[in-house]
């Protein structure tokens, strides 16, 4: 057995919607799954006629209707209202069923792993935009498992599609983080041990989810959705790549320009050339003038990092971290990549306030054989990112 029990490094502060998802799950299970759980249904309900009318179509021969009839109780009816079944596409169900668990497991896991991973993604993408990636990719996941299930009369209920969403945005964007797993193969090892965020995201994706889907040729194998899981995943991963594009494209709006301009190749020719000479200034409104592609390798290493070192110390941090995003487009690798990826990392953890994506960066340099300032740097910076700990 593998647990997860919790991620570093992680921002300071209430993730208020993490907390929220993981208090409103709760309250559903506490006073919607539990008290149903318990009731018999009324014999009259005509959806319990048409429940067992399916689970007999479903499940022929594995027992009574009498039995059933015997085992069946509220909430499973609530829960074949109000999950979503692929044969009958309802568009509000869609959001329900990401409320509704088939049990306190199920409901544990799937918190657990909003708990540990939910902040950090939260953190980046703001509260606004983390709750509507969170409904996002859940409605992306339930429509993906139903794409290999559309005959499907069972109701799929959980969070685990849309979790699974935040999983992709954490994959792509926390690669160098470190999970801490408590790790049982009784009797032989008991131990806790950590491990790369994206070497325990990859495993959880292939071995968890796809080969187990490919076996059940994507219909949902032991009651669990495969299909749904990687659905929500890569819907998580596609909106982090998007929104690393747009950052990367960004005009920082004291660059926004007001009207037209020179010709790109000779705009491209002139900030070149203002560059080269230090007149940084002057250079900035011309660089950001031009669109994300006209400046691929418009500067050479060096004036690039210089640009954005002007920019950073002279207050726009934003444009800053645009022209060193930039730079590593271009120039990944090279002699210059562990200051850029040095210079991403200050500029996140000290203008921006991202410790966590600023640490991607700063452990990244020591991948880029750095000069003995540079990685002296880093390691001052991972010092602080260390001293900010929540935990």
């Amino acid at each position: 057995m593998i647990l997860p029990l919790g991620d570093e490094p992680n921002p300071r502060g209430f993730p208020i919607v993490t907390y929220a998802l993981i208090a409103v799950n709760c309250a559903v299970y506490a006073f919607i799954s539990l008290p149903l759980g318990v009731i018999q249904p009324d014999l009259s309900d005509p959806v319990l006629a048409e429940y067992v009318g399916v689970l007999a179509t479903r499940f022929p021969d594995q027992v009574s209707i009498s039995e059933f009839l015997q085992r069946v109780t509220a909430y499973d009816l609530f829960v074949f209202t109000h999950g979503f079944r692929p044969a009958a596409p309802d568009p509000v169900d869609l959001f329900t069923s990401m409320f509704l668990h088939g049990g306190f497991m199920h409901l544990a896991g799937n918190m657990l792993f909003l708990w540990i991973y939910g902040d950090n993604v939260e953190h980046r993408l703001g509260r606004g935009a983390f709750l509507l990636a969170y409904l996002v990719t859940g409605v992306a996941a339930t429509l993906f498992h139903s794409l290999f299930a559309a005959a499907s009369p069972l109701p799929l209920v959980g969070a685990s599609g849309a979790i699974s969403g935040v999983l992709g945005f954490y994959f792509l964007w926390f690669p160098r983080n470190r999970v801490r797993l408590w790790v049982v193969l009784f009797p032989f090892f008991m131990n806790v041990v950590y491990a790369p965020a994206r070497l325990v995201l990859g495993v959880y994706l292939f071995l968890d989810n796809v080969m187990p889907f490919l076996i059940t040729r994507g219909v949902a194998g032991g009651g669990v959705a495969y299909g749904a899981h990687i659905g929500g995943f890569i819907g998580g991963f596609v909106w982090a790549w998007l929104e690393n594009q747009r950052k990367v494209a960004a005009r920082p709006c004291e660059y926004r320009p007001a009207g037209g301009g020179l010709a790109a190749q000779s705009a491209g020719e002139t900030v070149a050339a203002l560059v080269n000479a230090g007149r940084f200034e002057q250079a900035a409104p011309g660089y950001f003038r031009l669109g994300a592609d006209e400046t691929r390798r418009l500067l050479i290493p060096g004036s690039s990092i210089e640009l954005g070192n002007w920019l950073a110390n002279n207050g726009h941090a934003e444009a800053a971290l645009v022209v060193y995003q930039r730079h590593l487009r271009d120039h990944p690798i090279g002699p210059l990549a562990a200051e850029a990826h040095l210079a991403v990392g200050l500029v996140q953890l000290r203008a921006l306030g991202q410790p966590t994506a600023a640490y991607q960066h700063l452990v990244e340099v020591f991948d880029h054989e750095p000069h003995p300032e540079t990685e002296r740097n880093a390691r001052e910076a991972l010092a602080d990112i260390s001293a900010r700990q929540k935990f």
